[in-house]
């Protein structure tokens, strides 16, 4: 992004609101949808400026604007911030209307009224009474906007949206709120007002981002992202896909359509999981994006009213699949099926998605079975144990499901033969295995551990334990907190194997809890009466515990796990 594309600096509100430039809600940007909590939120903050001793100034975050001339700004976000403030400024100005009508000094409170309208909310045309606004909110709410809060008349209340009655809310809210502060003062109310709004004005302060196109707003967008600061990226691809519509001709029911189904999808997506959502739809019918290019992409391929539409019509097709990778147990998915998908999520293994939305909407229900669960294997091999680099594997698994989409390859067994490049050798796989160390100081881990110990558990004696059971826990046999009668172990021999997979077995909730940090000869005996049989060997097969037992032991389940995650035609 060259600097002539782009712009930063802080400003107070006075600085933004009160020098002559304009901002407009774009036509499609969401409607206002803060509540009491944000309000609360901001009339505390606000407060924390006013109050004797308070804070010198208060940050209000990002705001990221859109101008090619600098004048007249798009609000890219920092929407609903702007237009409470203004709801705060119009609450202010009616407490002075209210000392008007009372006759509380009604020339000058008048003049406060004036310049503070001026200064803040624009001008009424003396002709028309038409306001005149700095602040233009969106094409859902700006009539209400204009219409009656502006103005400062009569708030009507039926028959208006749900974000209108927001904004009326909103402003009697704050109506009281400020009509509280002025007369709690004690002093003169008018005065009270203006003193709020100037001083709210030159205290509040934003880092605000300035921009030439929607390809800088959504660069911006996704550099603050990835630094952790939320910004509506969602917002602005629907602004784009609109704006296409919108240029073309305008399409009253159309817009209406897009804008019912795409709200419906950011709903049951969340508006933070839909750019991730519709990357992984892209890869999937498409072409590889990175995240960072793909609003660029979308708005060189997304040029006409009909690729709008077909891009619509394909995220709608492909979403429920997303959605049971990401939330299995809500799907409509067999039980087997959202098995396999709650594996893939406790692994955070998130490359075969395309793959595997590209799969669902193409093969045969069997087909699409054996893959996934050969997914469920592959993630396991590569990502889990062999902790393997995910760059190539992501590229493999992409380009498989654009030959899927493409008709290049029709079954599971076709697809399967071109993830080999992604799926260890049963050598490679035992090996990395033999070495695995996962500490279980975490859930996840922990999770993770269960599931391995009660997979191979199965293999050897066909007993299936849901590794979810609180019936039993894993025992680490050197302890995690090691005391007397495990001298034999160095300090750092016991850092580096307490979490090997071959220190780690399962057994009951009492009996775990009751060999606590017990020596093994103590340990040995209730090891040997487990009901589990991997338990059980430990204390046949093991005269003392030691650096050694645990490696032989991880190479013992390591030969077992290569049986147990297995595909069956890559590893022939």
């Amino acid at each position: 992004m060259s600097a002539t594309n782009f712009k930063t600096e802080n400003n107070t509100y006075r600085k933004l609101i009160g020098n002559g430039l304009t901002y407009k809600i774009p036509r499609f940007q969401r409607d206002y949808s803060w509540t009491e909590d944000e309000w609360e939120d901001l009339w505390a903050d606000i407060l924390g400026v006013l109050q004797e001793g308070g804070e010198p100034a208060h940050y209000m975050g990002y705001l990221v604007l859109q101008s090619q001339d600098e004048k007249t700004f798009d609000v890219i976000d920092g929407q609903q911030r702007l237009t409470t403030l203004t709801l705060i400024v119009l609450a202010a100005l009616k407490n002075l209307q209210r000392l008007v009508n009372e006759k509380v000094q009604p020339d000058q409170n008048q003049r406060r009224m004036d310049q503070i309208r001026q200064t803040y909310i624009g001008y009424l045309d003396p002709v028309t009474l038409v306001s005149r606004t700095k602040l233009t909110l969106n094409r859902n709410n700006d009539h209400y906007f204009q219409t009656y809060l502006v103005a400062l008349g009569h708030l009507p209340q039926r028959g208006f949206r749900a974000s209108e009655h927001a904004l009326r809310k909103a402003f009697e809210w704050f109506e009281r709120k400020v009509r509280e502060h002025a007369r709690r003062s004690g002093g003169d109310e008018g005065v009270t007002l203006a003193s709020l709004v100037e001083t709210m004005s030159d205290k509040l302060f934003f880092t605000v981002i300035s921009v030439t196109d929607e390809l800088n707003a959504f660069k911006v967008f996704e550099t603050l992202n990835a630094r952790g600061v939320r910004l509506s990226s969602t917002d602005l691809l629907k602004n784009y896909l609109f704006s296409v519509l919108h240029r073309e001709t305008e399409h009253p029911h159309e817009m209406q359509v897009l804008e019912d189904r795409w709200e419906a999808m950011v709903t049951r997506l969340g508006s933070e999981s839909f750019p991730d959502f519709l990357r992984v739809h892209w890869i999937s019918r498409k072409s590889f994006v990175r995240q960072a290019e793909l609003f660029k992409t979308i708005r060189s391929k997304v040029a006409s009213r009909e690729a709008v539409f077909e891009l619509l019509r394909g995220m709608e097709e492909d979403m429920d699949s997303y959605l049971a990778l990401t939330n299995p147990e809500a799907s409509q998915w067999t039980p087997e099926l959202r098995e396999q998908a709650q594996k893939l999520r406790m692994f955070s293994v998130r490359q075969p998605f395309p793959l595997i939305v590209a799969a669902h909407r193409k093969l045969q229900a069997g087909d699409f079975s054996t893959l996934l669960k050969a997914c469920v294997t592959i993630s396991f091999r590569y990502n889990v144990i062999g902790s393997q680099p995910t760059n190539e594997q992501e590229r493999v698994y992409y380009a498989v499901a654009q030959k899927l989409s493409a008709g290049e390859v029709t079954n599971a067994r076709q697809v399967l033969d071109a993830l080999k490049a992604v799926y260890p050798t049963d050598e490679a796989f035992k090996s990395a295995f033999a070495d695995k160390i996962i500490r279980t100081t975490n859930s996840r881990n922990l999770r993770i551990v269960r599931y391995i110990l009660c997979a191979l558990e199965r293999q050897l004696n066909n007993t299936d334990h849901d590794f979810e059971s609180d019936t039993f826990n894993v025992e680490h046999v050197l302890p995690q907190n090691p005391g007397n009668g495990w001298q034999t172990f160095t300090d750092e021999e016991a850092e580096a194997l307490t979490y090997r997979i071959g220190n780690m077995t399962l057994m009951a909730k009492g009996a775990n809890k009751d060999v606590g940090n017990a020596s093994f000869a103590v340990k040995k005996p209730v090891l040997a009466a487990s009901a589990f049989e991997l338990t059980r060997k430990v204390a046949e097969d093991n005269a003392d515990w030691t650096p050694e037992r645990i490696a032989a032991r991880q190479k013992t389940l390591a030969r077992l796990a290569t049986s147990v995650w297995r595909v069956a035609q890559l590893s022939d």
